[in-house]
């Protein structure tokens, strides 16, 4: 058999399993994501409102430094699944469960405490719970879900990838660049339907690439001198077709990664960050409606921009945290046991029929 750590002669995987890195940059990335839904995105939200004097960075940057992770880390569940069906349980247990308990308290949030400008329609809200809204042009419940309609995209794009290449995605980077080119020609035409856009995820395409390069390297699969082209593609794609702020932080992104690989950024692996990282998800789902919900009727209430802020993290926090051991580990451990149990069981069922002729 062969021995994947010698394609590329890599020394940087050493067998480890997980790149603990990750796990800080995604804590650092949603401690971010929600000072600046809190501090810049509320007044522009609610102008005529009371808010602390600090803009936090401006910008998607740090959402991109999500979509960059993604594509990094779903070679994780990629290696582990041996079939379209069981990639699909694994991300339906890993996204739907968390979400699906926080829709009522979001929605609890915004109804009770009646502000208009977040409330939409039933029928939107129904929509909600298949988590296609995006592609379906109804709204969500909260501004902060657009995100889920580029990692459904991006999922489907990597599903189709492995059935065209295989397991082993031979030849992955080749096809990274017609995919790029794909971004170029959006570009070009301004009639590309945009559910093809969305689907192929090509507004976002060159930092999910970025990610997908590093963990390449990172495995073992391929060098860094390999890749080389490939990254110059995804950073020259985004400096002819986007903003160039847009190309500068996918340079950032590069730096990150590569600095992450070759070990420099190992002083971010301490407890309070990395746990961060790990209620990420659902202290994503649960900060921007609820956060600005609170901040109003803190507001209201008396209490200063200050004290309010401090109160809607005293809030958002520990509801993440909670639904992250109460809901999304024990939901995510239930579906796996419940699906290999069913893989076993249709296995066992098909050898008696085969040993019954």
């Amino acid at each position: 058999m062969r021995d994947e750590t010698a394609v590329g002669d890599s020394p940087v995987r050493q067998s480890k399993g997980r790149l603990i890195e990750l796990d800080a940059l995604r804590g650092i990335g949603a401690i971010t994501v929600v000072l600046f839904h809190l501090t810049t995105r509320f007044p522009q939200v609610f102008p005529g409102v009371d808010h602390v004097p600090f803009s936090f960075w401006a910008g998607e940057y740090r959402v991109l430094l999500f979509f960059a992770i993604s594509g990094f880390a779903i070679f994780f569940t990629l290696e582990r699944v041996g079939t379209v069906a069981d990639f699909a349980v694994n991300r339906f247990s890993r996204l739907f469960p968390a979400y699906w308990a926080t829709l009522p308290i979001v929605l609890a949030f915004v109804w009770l405490g009646d502000v208009e400008r977040l409330q939409i329609s039933p029928m939107a809200a129904l929509a909600n719970i298949t988590m296609l809204q995006g592609f379906l042009y109804l709204p969500a419940i909260d501004g902060a879900y657009w995100t889920l309609t580029v990692e459904l995209g991006f999922y489907a794009s990597m599903t189709g990838l492995w059935l065209f290449l295989g397991k082993k995605f031979d030849h992955l980077e080749l096809m990274m660049l017609p995919w790029l080119a794909l971004k170029g020609l959006m570009f070009l035409w301004e009639g590309m339907p945009s559910r093809i856009a969305m689907l192929l995820v090509l507004q976002f395409v060159p930092y999910f690439i970025i990610g997908m390069l590093f963990y390449r390297i990172w495995s073992g699969q391929r060098r860094w001198f390999q890749q080389l082209p490939y990254f110059a593609a995804a950073l020259l794609t985004l400096l002819l077709t986007d903003q160039r702020d847009m190309f500068l932080a996918a340079c950032a992104l590069v730096i990150t990664f590569a600095a992450t690989l070759g070990g420099a950024l190992r002083f971010l692996n301490v407890r309070p960050i990395l746990w961060f990282g790990a209620i990420s998800y659902p202290l994503y789902l649960v900060h921007e409606n609820i956060g600005f919900v609170i901040l109003l009727k803190a507001q209201a209430a008396g209490l200063d921009h200050w004290s309010a802020l401090a109160l809607a993290l005293g809030v958002i926090v520990p509801i993440a945290a909670a639904l992250h051991y109460r809901v999304e580990l024990p939901a995510t451990r239930w579906i796996s046991a419940r699906w290999k149990a069913h893989r076993a069981a249709r296995a066992v069922a098909g050898a008696e029929a085969l040993s019954a002729r």
